[in-house]
């Protein structure tokens, strides 16, 4: 009983946030927001006993990747992005992608593809690692999906850096190694004969 009530309100908990993620105004906001989601989402791990994907949520996510995302949000001029009403064009086929999301989501987490159709949730022992069982399948089964997962986030890892970088500004100070690799002793340095002066008393 005590499960299940923290089941769902966690879950209850992550749907809000992640509402909260697509329909808040302020794109910060949307990141806290999506920061709580993550912690939810990883208090479901852990009464899954998933220990290492609840810490693996935490750290790599909310301590590694959030902090990338809030980076992006705050160098992105948000001036120059297209309005709200202008992404409203777009509408139609954001519902008909979700729509294809939400059925291919909804085929994959059926009851029988996790045996928990007439199963109650099994309590592992304590001497059970979960760490080496998500290995053993991750690299063996789904290593295909893990390499193209890797590739995914490389091209997104560069989708933010070209967002970010808006070319070279016209006071921008550069270094030119070539022009200063071919200057010479006469070109870079210019000694002065001045007359000494006397000290007066």
């Amino acid at each position: 009983m005590i499960e299940q009530i923290i089941f769902y309100s966690f879950s209850a908990i992550l749907i809000a946030c992640a509402i909260m993620v697509i329909t808040s105004k302020n794109p910060v906001q949307g990141a806290l927001y999506l920061v709580l989601a993550f912690v939810t989402a990883a208090g479901l791990w852990l009464s899954l006993q998933a220990e290492f994907l609840a810490w693996i949520l935490i750290l790599v996510y909310v301590g590694a990747v959030m902090t990338l995302f809030l980076f992006v949000v705050m160098m992105i001029n948000l001036d120059h992005l297209p309005s709200r009403a202008a992404l409203k064009r777009y509408l139609p086929l954001g519902i008909v992608i979700v729509a294809i999301f939400v059925a291919v989501i909804s085929v994959a987490t059926e009851p029988q593809h996790f045996l928990l159709a007439s199963a109650a949730p099994y309590h592992y022992p304590e001497s059970y690692s979960n760490v080496q069982a998500i290995g053993g399948v991750l690299y063996t089964n789904y290593i295909y999906a893990f390499e193209l997962a890797a590739v995914i986030l490389l091209v997104a890892i560069i989708a933010a850096i070209a967002l970010a970088f808006r070319g070279r500004m016209s006071r921008t100070k550069a270094q030119n190694v070539d022009q200063q690799i071919a200057v010479f002793r006469d070109d870079a340095v210019k000694v002065i004969k001045m007359p000494s002066e006397r000290r007066k008393p």
